[in-house]
């Protein structure tokens, strides 16, 4: 056996092994503070790195509608100056004879304006696709929230999988000691021989190879979930067997659950407000050809503005409307709107390619629960079967008609029918967890839901 993740790319099969009576027996010694989903859910959403980044650009995000409204309120300005001058002037006098003149005053200006946009194209479009973005945000950040809910759930099944392994692979190995021993007496006895010693130790060395990996992935799995969560992890509630029933999916349809994914889904929320946001740089780029009305008022006082003003001051008050048309750009309003038209076009291939996606993924975790609660139930009987065969052949292998190798095969297959089975339970899990946040559901209620069948 070889250790990998257990959700993520590469994942091995028997990595998904989790023992049914184990998960009961360490369900009973779990201390009462014990880390549940619920919990670890909650850590990560206040401590997971990325989802704190995604909180920061939505917020930022979201400055762009109160940005894109103030162009559409007055823009007040004052501007004020003071200057000392110096100024030294020459000329002629009646004789021709050179006169020069030092003159030192102070000069100044106050200006107040006012501008109010009254027609502006660009700037209305501006106000809408800021909407649309701050909606297309809202909607990534549910995304990111929802994709929270399933990495902290994969890490956490991982790691409860990586201790039930260790457990198992401990468990196999005391069984191969007690086998190699009889074995060993048996031999010595004369009513065993060599190749059922041999087989017992080969198994015993393999375990204990697979032991010492084991533990690895043990620390590994932790690891993964404490830089989620960004707290020490040291036990954690486990999948109360005894309680767990695996249900169809309600309603018991696919195309519903498609239906529902496709209106709700944080995804494709996002994506229709980038459509709509794609349109909207269409509008703001046909404003290149549109005239803008201002309303302009002003107020300004001078002092001693110019040298042929000295010691003279004025008041200008302006009231009136500011009208620009423009003519041509050289091409470039034009170009703009083609680029717009494109970039919308491309946004909504890429919403529909998205509503195709989602249903194919929809698809593959409904299918996952039904068929999961199928595959758990054919499991539990092979389980049973199993433990029959193992028993069979311990009794057969008394009565002298079954061999050391037979009494291991038939542990082996129940080890395997165990792993297969907690396997199914672990993916029926993730694959409830999936669908519903693909449908857009309640997060918390999602967590809440799977965190009811692990032990408090």
């Amino acid at each position: 056996m070889t250790t990998g993740a257990l959700f993520g790319k590469g994942s091995t099969a028997w990595r998904r092994l989790a023992l049914g009576g184990v998960l009961s027996g360490l369900a009973a010694a779990l201390p009462a503070w014990s880390l549940d989903l619920g919990q670890a859910y909650q850590a990560a959403a206040e401590n997971d790195a990325s989802i704190r980044a995604s909180r920061s650009a939505a917020m930022a995000t979201r400055e762009r509608l109160p940005q894109a409204r103030a162009q559409q309120r007055p823009n007040v300005a004052l501007s004020m100056a003071r200057n000392h001058n110096d100024l030294t002037s020459q000329t002629q006098n009646l004789l021709g004879q050179p006169v020069t003149n030092q003159n030192n005053y102070y000069s100044g200006s106050q200006t107040l304006s006012v501008r109010q946009p009254l027609y502006r194209p660009y700037v209305g479009a501006l106000v809408r696709q800021a909407q649309a973005q701050v909606e297309d945000a809202d909607a990534t950040l549910e995304r990111d929230e929802q994709a929270l809910v399933t990495r902290v759930a994969e890490a956490y099944f991982d790691a409860l999988l990586a201790g039930d392994q260790l457990t198992l692979v401990g468990a196999q190995k005391a069984t191969y000691t007690t086998q190699l021993d009889a074995a060993r007496m048996g031999f010595a006895a004369g009513s065993g021989t060599r190749t059922d010693v041999d087989e017992a130790q080969a198994r015993l060395d393999l375990t204990l190879a697979q032991e010492l990996e084991a533990q690895q992935n043990v620390e590994f799995t932790r690891r993964r979930l404490e830089v989620l969560t960004g707290q020490p992890v040291n036990q954690l509630a486990a999948l109360d067997v005894a309680r767990f029933v695996p249900g169809a999916p309600v309603p018991d349809s696919l195309e519903a659950w498609i239906e529902r994914a496709e209106q709700a889904s944080p995804e494709l929320v996002s994506l229709r407000a980038q459509v709509e946001s794609a349109r909207l740089e269409i509008d703001k780029a046909q404003s290149g050809h549109k005239p803008t009305l201002d309303l302009v008022a002003q107020w300004s006082r001078t002092n001693s503005d110019s040298v042929t003003s000295v010691n003279s001051r004025y008041d200008n008050k302006t009231l009136g409307l500011q009208l620009q048309v423009p003519l041509y750009a050289g091409g470039q309003v034009s170009s703009s709107i083609r680029q717009a038209v494109a970039l919308h076009e491309r946004a909504r291939e890429m919403l529909e390619a998205a509503r195709r996606d989602l249903g194919v993924r929809v698809h593959r975790e409904f299918r996952g629960m039904t068929e999961g609660v199928l595959r758990v139930g054919a499991l539990e009987q092979a389980v049973r079967s199993a433990e029959q065969a193992v028993l069979s052949n311990r009794q057969s292998f008394r009565a002298g008609m079954r061999t050391t190798l037979d009494v291991l095969n038939a542990e082996q297959q129940k080890t395997l029918a165990l792993r297969d089975l907690a396997q199914a339970r672990y993916l029926y899990l993730v694959s409830r967890l999936r669908l519903k946040s693909l449908a857009g559901e309640d997060r918390t209620a999602i967590v809440a839901e799977i965190n009811a069948w692990l032990v408090p």
